[in-house]
């Protein structure tokens, strides 16, 4: 489990300090999906980030299954199990893509049916890509979707995709919103994903609306959703609306 306490980031800027982040505070049940939303530079992947020890928050605590981690770094708290795929994987240049399957699954030898596995999981045929270097020569919905294979080789225990769906193609959307079903099916992780999509979005436990540097509402995608459509033609209520406490 997952404990956030009033969790705040804040930065300086020419004009002053900024709150990224304000007061915020959640807890994420092992083994759920859970959905950020919200406007865009709300908070959603700076609270990504203070999770995954990317960033160190301003005040509050992060604890994981008991354990105050908010000192640790991305280093340590990958070795507890937490993983996280950025909006912009980054590339590496002599390292193909079967030794970045290796290294993450911690394995010298891991089988080609295995990587195939991975590969296929995010819509990539394992005989294309295998001998292929993770560096320029590779578009960014590829690279996209290797990191995110990287991640299920891993097989963490909490697992964070910031916007998955981003740069890749519809047929390859489909297949990882199935893999996501299907990890969630198997109750093997818990979920962490920031996401505009519907179809994403109608996967989750819980919708988790982020906007304006603290939670707006929260709850299930059966109350949460029909509010995040109505602002396709207005103003959004869980965009102005406090949390309710749960």
């Amino acid at each position: 489990m997952l404990e956030l306490k009033h969790i705040s980031y804040r930065v300086s800027t020419p004009e002053g300090e900024l709150d990224i982040l304000h007061d915020v505070s959640l807890t994420i049940p092992d083994e759920k999906l859970v959905v950020f939303t919200g406007p865009n530079g709300g908070g959603k992947t700076t609270l990504a980030k203070v999770i995954m020890g990317l960033i160190r928050p301003t005040a509050g605590q992060v604890i994981y299954n008991g354990q105050d981690i908010t000192d640790l770094d991305i280093t340590a708290r990958a070795r507890l199990g937490i993983s996280y795929g950025f909006q912009q994987p980054p590339r590496f240049k002599g390292i193909t893509v079967q030794n970045l399957l290796q290294l993450a699954a911690g394995q010298d030898r891991l089988s080609k049916e295995r990587c195939c596995n991975y590969l296929t999981s995010v819509g990539l045929c394992a005989n294309d890509y295998l001998d292929r270097e993770v560096d320029v020569s590779l578009s960014g919905g590829e690279v996209k979707r290797i990191e995110i294979a990287t991640i299920l080789a891993r097989g963490g225990k909490f697992m964070i995709f910031d916007e998955p769906e981003a740069g890749i193609d519809l047929w390859s959307f489909a297949r990882l919103t199935e893999t996501f079903e299907q990890i969630h099916a198997r109750h093997s992780a818990t979920m962490v994903i920031i996401s505009h999509q519907e179809r994403i979005i109608r996967l989750a436990d819980e919708i988790i609306v982020v906007a304006g540097g603290q939670i707006a509402h929260r709850g299930t995608t059966e109350e949460i959703f029909p509010l995040i459509l109505a602002n396709t033609l207005g103003s959004c209520p869980v965009m102005t609306r406090k949390e309710a406490t749960r």
